[in-house]
């Protein structure tokens, strides 16, 4: 059957994502499900099939058949019970952002190099052959060095939740801001001079839109605009990225984290070409990658290195907007 995953917490994610791309996932078995409310656990487990319902997240950390732990909680409880199941001797995916800050992160890996088992960051876009794509044409040259780089990430407001109060680890920069630094990352080499980023905020000090800046050492910039303000009422959102080489540009008007065949179109000296990528369930694709790795078979695609990498940009990003 398998790696034998346990689901810490019922976050809406983890119901609408991550646990139906573990359903399409090879060597994968939904075995445990934990929390807080027997009701909702009793709900999880019929829904998915999972073998074993706890309430109580210690409970599904102490069954020794659990080999692997996926953590959809709110971010300000990551690092808790990130730790907590890394000295379970359980490998761990985290949900997106890993921590609040590069210390945490770092303190988080090295927990799990203490206990031997591994620690994941939950970007499971990164995972697609879409973005994989996307990052051969530019290492290859077809559009020269990079020399600058735009994306948006920008969703519909929030009337009642758990990303507008800054005690949880809210605002757009945590939920959607991630996703803008970590594609910047995946497809512009190099260190980073600097990141500047200015933010509208609510009465709870939370950013509902930011804007920021970056830029490489090696000349390159990149900015980003992330946001909670297309209304209250919709699913509307907006996504953008293009990437502007010497040469030429890349322009993607894909949403990110999606499946299907996604689109992508390269124009270089006038002429326009458009590409087309198939991609699978992220989700499915991620937990796959992962339960490689956990039997040795690979490495770990979403490496420390780059998650720590990440959440200094963020760390720099908050602090440039006085968050």
């Amino acid at each position: 059957m398998g790696i034998k995953w346990g689901v810490l917490g019922t976050a809406n994610v983890a119901d609408w994502g991550v646990i139906p791309g573990m359903l399409q996932a090879k060597e994968c078995e939904l075995y445990a499900i934990a929390g807080r409310y027997e009701e909702k656990v009793n709900a999880y487990k019929e829904k998915f099939g999972f073998k074993k319902g706890y309430v109580g997240y210690d409970k599904l950390l102490a069954d020794s058949d659990v080999q692997a732990v996926y953590i959809p909680l709110p971010n300000n409880l990551h690092k808790e019970w990130v730790v907590k199941a890394l000295k379970a001797g359980k490998h761990v995916l985290c949900e997106k952002p890993l921590a609040l800050n590069a210390a945490e992160a770092e303190e988080m890996y090295q927990v799990a190099k203490e206990n031997q088992v591994i620690l994941a960051e939950a970007y499971a876009y990164l995972h697609s052959p879409y973005i994989k794509a996307l990052r051969k044409e530019i290492q290859e040259g077809v559009i020269g060095d990079v020399i600058y780089l735009e994306t948006a990430f920008i969703t519909q407001g929030y009337e009642e939740d758990i990303r507008l109060y800054k005690e949880l680890g809210g605002g757009a920069m945590y939920d959607l801001g991630c996703y803008c630094t970590t594609m910047i990352g995946t497809l512009v080499d190099g260190d980073t001079e600097y990141v500047k980023a200015t933010m509208e905020a609510n009465e709870h000090g939370v950013d509902l839109f930011t804007a920021g800046l970056i830029k490489f050492k090696n000349g390159a910039r990149a900015s980003f605009n992330v946001g909670m303000m297309l209304g209250t009422d919709t699913n509307a959102r907006f996504d953008r990225l293009y990437v502007h080489g010497t040469k030429g540009i890349i322009r993607s008007d894909v949403e990110y984290n999606q499946a299907g065949d996604l689109s992508y179109t390269i124009t270089v000296n006038g002429e326009t070409i458009t590409k087309t990528q198939q991609a699978r369930n992220n989700y499915a694709l991620e937990i796959e990658q992962m339960n490689r790795a956990i039997i040795g078979e690979e490495e770990i695609y979403i490496t420390p290195e780059f998650s720590i990498r990440n959440a200094k940009m963020i760390d720099a990003a908050l602090a440039s907007m006085g968050y």
